[in-house]
């Protein structure tokens, strides 16, 4: 069994390729679902996550 050392050039396009994808498939995702969402329901998480991490709001 021979292993073949990969490139650098091989591992360069691996390491900028894959976070792209995924910040791309992240941010879409993101878009979507806000879109397809109630404001209210949007308002209400975003309430609560300020409510638990202590910022006041009111």
């Amino acid at each position: 069994m021979t292993a073949k050392p990969m490139t650098a050039a091989g591992a360069s396009r691996a390491s900028v390729l894959f976070p792209a994808i995924a910040a791309f498939a992240i941010g879409f995702g993101l878009i979507f679902m806000s879109g397809l969402v109630q404001a209210e329901t949007v308002h209400d998480a975003a309430h609560d996550v300020r409510h638990a991490t202590g910022f006041p709001c009111h």
